[in-house]
């Protein structure tokens, strides 16, 4: 049994599904939690994933479909409120409807000298395994404090200042590897982005890349490791059969972000608020500014401990190759009050 600390998931992650009005600026809350990270997107048509962050501050706006450096968007989210933020016009679509979801670091954070490279500021939620860690880069070897009490399993880098690709760190994908957020293409090997060193339970290393360490650069890193009964992240192998692969979680899925590593396909994220029933087949994708669609070839279904592949797709299910993935919790298979969750 995954017996977690962690009896209610929305206190660290949430997804909130809302519609648009005619006015701007309107708050949108019921997140369960004050969000440090915000991920919009506008579902209902064409629009650029924004991702907001406490760290840097409302209104400042990157985007995960797009190399592009940093931005100022003052009709972006343009503060984080209880259990919420604040949505201007450019993300207020009237009547149109809009995905967010939130992750609890813990604020604005501040400075983390246990390497090499001290942050501006570390925004840390150890509880949950999220940390936010914004630096300066020095273009050569060197390693940043993450502020968690494990490696991470994930790191998702964006240089702020320099159109840049967004490299991603998985565990399971290795050490001298990428993907990127930004991109659909199959992993990419590069020793130079993280100094070809895993992260330890302290710090992340960085090589001399511009991606993850330019010399002047502002650089943010968006790091998770694995919580028992809250997320994983791992990968799993596909089976080119409609009855895919069952991925153990020891939760119930709330979302789950993955990627074919091995080939040029589209990542996916899949979440509960937008499907309520299985299969789960709606979907949008972080490297691409396309409504959300819905489609079978998609499908995963969500389980009380897990989630299991319903399509032979090779966005999802290709014989013997990998699937990085990353999922957070709607509940846990059992909590520290030591009650079970119930299936679907």
């Amino acid at each position: 049994m995954a017996y977690t600390t962690i009896n209610k998931s929305t206190d660290h992650f949430n997804t909130v599904n809302w519609t648009g009005t005619s006015s701007s600026p309107v708050n949108v809350t019921g997140f369960g939690h004050n969000p440090d990270i915000i991920w919009n997107k506008y579902a209902g048509g064409a629009g650029d994933h924004q991702l907001y962050d406490a760290v840097r501050t409302a209104t400042k706006m990157i985007v995960p479909n797009s190399q592009n450096a940093e931005s100022t968007n003052s009709n972006g989210v343009t503060a984080f409120i209880s259990d919420g933020f604040t949505a201007g016009s450019d993300i207020n679509v009237n009547g149109g409807a809009s995905i967010a979801w939130g992750w609890k670091a813990n604020g604005a954070g501040s400075a983390n000298t246990d390497g090499s490279i001290n942050t501006t500021a570390t925004s840390v939620n150890t509880t949950a395994g999220i940390s936010i860690c914004k630096y300066t880069g020095t273009g050569a070897n060197g390693t940043v404090g993450h502020g968690l009490s494990s490696a991470p399993r994930l790191i998702i880098f964006k240089n702020l200042d320099t159109s840049t690709a967004w490299d991603v760190f998985f565990h399971n994908v290795g050490q001298g590897r990428r993907l990127f957020l930004d991109q659909s293409v199959s992993f990419n090997t590069a020793t130079n982005y993280m100094n070809d060193t895993y992260p330890t339970s302290t710090v992340f290393s960085v090589g001399n890349a511009d991606n993850t360490n330019k010399s002047g650069s502002p650089m943010i890193a968006y790091c998770f490791t694995d919580v028992v009964g809250f997320s994983r992240i791992s990968a799993w192998t596909g089976n080119s059969d409609a009855n895919g692969p069952f991925v153990y979680t020891g939760f119930r899925p709330a979302f789950i972000l993955s990627k074919n590593q091995n080939r040029n396909e589209n990542w996916l994220i899949h979440d509960n608020k937008n499907d309520t029933l299985n299969p789960v087949t709606k979907k949008l994708s972080p490297n691409d500014n396309s409504a959300q669609s819905d489609n079978t070839a998609f499908s995963i279904d969500f389980l009380s401990n897990g989630f299991k592949v319903r399509t032979a797709d090779t966005a999802l299910n290709q014989q013997d190759e990998l699937y990085a993935y990353a999922a957070f919790a709607e509940a846990p298979l059992v909590g520290s009050n030591n009650i079970c969750t119930t299936s679907r």
